[in-house]
């Protein structure tokens, strides 16, 4: 170690109980590093989204949409995506997850009557309309509501 290499401590210059304000002897004195007048001189300055007096932004723009909190995203899929299934075969949510028939689970998963079925199947899904209930058991198959 030299004296080119000396430094204060970590922490001790530049404290956080520096005391502004206290005269010009100090260095920091009359306006304590504020300047002279101004919003920023002033106490309890800087309100959050002001802008000078100009309109802001939060009021500039316009109310878009409205988002229901108690809705629920079901998953719609037709009688005919269940042909890819081979005869006898039991459909649930998670089997429809893992061949590709839905890209995601959602809150639910709702069987639609647009289409024909010619395997015999048991489906459990969340939802079925009458016409695809009527198209399922009509090729055999049973339909279960979970």
């Amino acid at each position: 170690m030299d004296l080119s290499n000396l430094r204060p401590a970590e922490g001790s210059k530049h404290s956080d109980n520096f005391r502004r304000g206290r005269g010009h002897g100090s260095g920091n004195g009359k306006t304590a590093g504020k300047g002279h007048k101004g919003q920023l001189a002033r106490s309890g300055h800087k309100k959050p989204g002001f802008e000078g007096g100009q309109m802001p932004l939060y009021r500039r723009l316009p109310k878009r949409g409205f988002k229901c909190i108690n809705s629920k995203e079901i998953i719609a899929i037709n009688v005919d995506v269940l042909n890819r299934y081979e005869d006898g075969e039991e459909i649930t949510v998670e089997k429809l997850l893992e061949t590709g028939a839905i890209s995601k689970a959602a809150d639910g998963v709702k069987i639609l009557g647009n289409g024909e079925l010619s395997k015999k199947l048991t489906v459990k899904v969340d939802a079925v309309s009458e016409g695809a209930k009527s198209k399922i058991e009509a090729a055999g198959g049973t339909v279960e509501v979970i």
